[in-house]
């Protein structure tokens, strides 16, 4: 199971529900088809009709939106483990676009598959619904972060929540994660210019809050950190002491 293209993806679900060994067996026999991706790549796009969801196995996709000028908002930043599009299982039509970040690894697994497990284990029909749900709390999160948090605070909170949720599935060890996004993505996923992402990243440095190198990021003053990016992960709904 350790080594099985499905083992993160049962990580990462257990980490949001308690899953049984068996559901966990019938996880890990799903079939996953392993496709390797450039950074800056779509996946799906809006307007287009998937057969199958896909999980990330390596590195960082982004789900994102378009205005009629061409200016991007990233909505969303997914890491491994996470299934970015489950909700094309019954949203036939994608109403918006997913695109690798970085290089990355994805396991594709056809609806056709899905449907029959759901349909065969309702325990894990709710595990992936919860899936869902979370990433509609992370949605919340980050739309108070862009209405009515500062810049500084807003990269703080994101900061403090992917390092959360990467350790949630054993890809982060202590306070050290790899962050393979650009100043350019972080400006589209905060809702600030290039500009002045770097200036916040600069602050954050200078204040003693994160040390950075290449895509290294160091957590340097966890409590700090998450007091300035006002950072509650009760909106992860991550399980505590066992239960979901």
């Amino acid at each position: 199971m350790a080594h099985s293209p499905n083992a993160l993806m049962i990580r990462k679900l257990d980490s949001i529900f308690s899953l049984s060994d068996e559901e966990r067996q019938v996880l890990g026999s799903l079939p996953v088809q392993v496709a390797t991706f450039k950074p800056d790549r779509d996946i799906v796009r809006i307007g287009d009709r998937p057969s199958q969801s896909f999980m990330v196995l390596q590195g960082f996709t982004c789900v994102y939106k378009l205005t009629a000028e061409g200016k991007r908002q990233i909505v969303a930043f997914h890491v491994p483990g996470d299934l970015p599009d489950l909700q094309s299982l019954h949203l036939k039509v994608m109403d918006h676009s997913v695109a690798t970040v970085s290089a990355c690894t994805l396991g594709f697994i056809p609806h056709e598959a899905l449907y029959d497990l759901c349909n065969r284990y309702p325990r894990i029909t709710a595990a992936l619904w919860r899936e869902t749900l979370v990433d509609a709390s992370i949605f919340r999160e980050w739309m108070t972060g862009i209405g009515r948090r500062e810049a500084y605070n807003r990269m703080a909170h994101l900061l403090c929540e992917l390092l959360v949720r990467l350790k949630a599935v054993g890809v982060a060890e202590d306070e050290t994660f790899d962050l393979p996004v650009t100043q350019t993505e972080l400006a589209d996923a905060i809702g600030a210019s290039t500009v002045h992402v770097n200036r916040v990243l600069q602050e954050l440095r200078a204040d003693g809050l994160i040390r950075s190198r290449g895509t290294q990021i160091q957590i340097l003053d966890w409590d700090r950190l998450k007091e300035a990016g006002d950072f509650d992960p009760l909106y992860l709904h991550l399980r505590q002491d066992g239960k979901a």
